[in-house]
């Protein structure tokens, strides 16, 4: 039998694979950054070249057929090995990637960015600002810190910190309305996260929980948080997140009434993996900077 038959291009199969997974050209093309138009000849190359019918076309609507089916399946989970394998392969002994939520990245990491390349210029270290919990093989990442109640089943998860959540805003914002007590604030523009510590109990807690004004409603604390440097209102901030702003004066907390966080900070791994010297490093100075 001769060897010598036309295989299919990993781009081909690629490309099949993002079109049964989505469900048509147009969907995929969106994902691949390529047109309709482009998905469709690829597909239409491949099917020539199988000599299998991998589509049903009505008009405009595709379906994938059940032998397109199988053969999806089949390649999602080689591409997913392959990525991960070429991954793998990547890394030197040197690079480190470390996923962080955005509002730790932009308020935590960057601050420190400075101290972490003078204490380990040989280190190459990735940041990757994500908010899933990452799957660490397929995307390439040694270690994330995570925000949370943790553990995490099939994890390796150390505690790094806990933290106070308190009202924050500017000196010139905490001036102009007058910020002497905590019922002041019902005349300030309260922002709003998604951290389990509400107003609602921080005004409990104060003890004027009646008439807790509504406010914008933000889903980043990185985003709360630029809001407030600009004078935009008073938002609960996160104590890890607002240390530094507090200590150059950028923001002040008008009260000294503090919530204590359900949540804690993680530095979250694979259960079982062999760590190189320089992840060992990083780790060791994420968990100094969190003491």
């Amino acid at each position: 039998m001769s060897l010598n038959h036309p295989k299919p291009s990993l781009r081909a199969l690629e490309v099949f694979e993002a079109a049964a997974r989505m469900g048509g050209f147009t969907s995929a093309g969106n994902e691949l950054g390529i047109t309709q138009s482009a998905v469709s000849r690829q597909v239409g190359d491949l099917e020539a070249m199988l000599d299998v019918k991998l589509f049903q076309r009505r008009g405009a609507h595709v379906t994938v057929t059940p032998t397109g089916m199988r053969l999806a399946e089949r390649l999602a989970v080689a591409l997913k090995d392959m990525r991960a394998a070429v991954s793998e392969a990547a890394r030197s002994d040197g690079m480190v990637t470390l996923s962080m939520l955005p509002s730790v990245a932009a308020k935590w990491f960057a601050p420190r960015l400075g101290r972490f390349v003078t204490a380990h210029p040989q280190i190459d270290l990735r940041v990757s600002a994500s908010r899933h919990l990452v799957d660490f093989g397929a995307e390439g990442v040694d270690a994330a810190i995570r925000y949370g109640r943790g553990p995490w089943p099939g994890l390796a998860a150390q505690k790094l910190a806990t933290e106070t959540v308190s009202p924050v805003c500017t000196p010139f914002y905490a001036e102009q309305l007058g910020l002497n007590e905590p019922a002041d604030l019902i005349q300030a523009t309260l922002l709003y996260g998604e951290i389990p510590e509400d107003w609602e109990a921080w005004f409990a807690v104060a003890g004027c929980a009646e008439n807790v004004p509504p406010g914008p409603r933000l889903g980043d604390d990185a985003a709360i948080l630029q809001a407030v440097l600009d004078h935009q209102g008073v938002a609960l901030g996160r104590s890890r997140l607002i240390e530094d702003d507090l200590e150059t004066g950028k923001l002040v907390t008008p009260f000294d009434i503090h919530l204590s966080a359900s949540h804690a900070y993680w530095l979250v791994q694979p259960e079982i993996v062999e760590k190189s010297d320089a992840m060992l490093r990083v780790e060791d100075w994420v968990k100094a900077e969190f003491e």
